[in-house]
């Protein structure tokens, strides 16, 4: 389990848009990529089903460097290779913001949706509560290397996962791209697609996002 040592999501640091979150309400959780902020995703949020309460939220570490810019981990030499352990800190700070966010709300299912960084935190998140989360959508992001203790779980649990990406991503390298294709073909229910979009999000790979979720809606 995460332990959180100190990252926080600030209050008043989330986009909220779609439905009122309320009782039985869908909950998606968008979360940015590195040097981002609550703001970016949003507007992709009017372009998916309608049926969610969408929380856009702001990653708990600031960048001095890119005023305005925060990131769930920093940044290395290899963008797909992070930490573990502040990995696991950032999913406490989303788990610890969850929980105040919903604090005497009967929540429906619970989506997580990340680009980039914000795509390994969907990853991350599903490892360390493998029946907490309906489904997620990775897109450009990756698996964090190493093993947790729930991925037995989470292999058992099968969630189910959009992962879009770019073959020729110029930021992530191809290998975290193939790392996360094989762990997800045996711990997720995954739908695995390209797209000729760089490091970046285009029409077809969103309408294929609002799909899958429809699907999943459909279904729930």
């Amino acid at each position: 389990m995460a332990h959180n040592r100190g990252m926080k999501i600030p209050d008043g640091a989330t986009v909220w848009s779609g439905r009122p979150l309320s009782d039985d309400v869908p909950l998606l959780i968008v979360m940015h990529g590195f040097g981002a902020n609550e703001r970016d995703l949003a507007p992709l949020v009017p372009m998916l089903p309608g049926e969610f309460a969408a929380a856009c939220i702001r990653a708990p570490l600031p960048l001095p460097q890119m005023p305005g810019g925060f990131a769930w981990f920093p940044i290395t030499d290899n963008p797909g290779m992070p930490a573990k352990e502040i990995a696991d800190e950032a999913v406490a700070a989303v788990s610890s913001w969850l929980a105040a966010a919903t604090d005497g709300v009967e929540v429906g299912p619970i989506v997580l949706l990340g680009f980039s960084q914000g795509g390994a935190m969907v990853t991350h998140l599903l490892r360390h509560f493998p029946t907490r989360f309906a489904a997620g959508v990775v897109l450009s992001g990756f698996t964090v290397p190493g093993e947790i203790d729930t991925d037995a779980d989470l292999r058992e649990a099968r969630p189910p996962v959009f992962f879009g990406y770019d073959p020729m991503d110029p930021i992530v390298p191809g290998a975290a791209f193939a790392r996360t294709r094989e762990f997800g073909a045996e711990h997720f229910r995954l739908t695995s697609k390209a797209y000729q979009v760089g490091h970046g999000i285009n029409e077809a790979e969103l309408g294929d996002v609002a799909a899958f979720l429809q699907a999943l809606l459909d279904d729930l």
